[in-house]
């Protein structure tokens, strides 16, 4: 596999969102890390509901220069442009995974750009959907339980 990850659209909005606190900082540490490793992966349903997002539904928007600009910058993120095969594979995966359309079409573009995780806050962390893990950074660390030995 490749290493790459898919960027969902909530992480990029923490990342640019001055209000979001510690989440702004997971955000961005994680981004960085993708970009360091030229691992990072996303579409251009991210980039618009990004713009959308952090221009008129935060508490502080962004400009729409700035929004922009950040769309600029993570454009070189953004897989091919969507096909029809890919609306095929998202139908297939919204009834299989029993998750919404569109986040059926974030993992769908995501599988198809050869990406082995979605960074996520909206999907089921640890869940792997179409073969893709689901991530989400700002969840506890799940701590391994404790096998219990009984004695012989």
């Amino acid at each position: 596999m490749s290493g790459k990850t898919f960027v969902d659209t909530n992480i990029l909005i923490y990342a640019h969102d001055r209000d979001a606190g510690l989440k702004q900082q997971i955000a961005r540490e994680r981004l960085r890390s993708l970009w360091e490793e030229r691992r990072g992966v996303l579409s251009t349903q991210v980039l618009q509901e990004f713009y959308v997002n952090a221009t008129c539904k935060i508490r502080t928007p962004l400009s729409r220069t700035d929004a922009r600009a950040v769309v600029d910058v993570y454009a070189p993120w953004c897989a091919d442009g969507l096909t029809p095969a890919d609306l095929s594979a998202a139908f297939r995966i919204e009834d299989e995974a029993r998750i919404g359309f569109w986040d059926a079409l974030i993992v769908a573009v995501a599988r198809r750009s050869g990406a082995e995780r979605v960074l996520s806050e909206d999907l089921n962390a640890g869940q792997a959907i179409a073969g893709l893990m689901i991530e989400n950074p700002f969840a506890e660390p799940q701590t391994p339980r404790a096998v219990r030995r009984t004695p012989s």
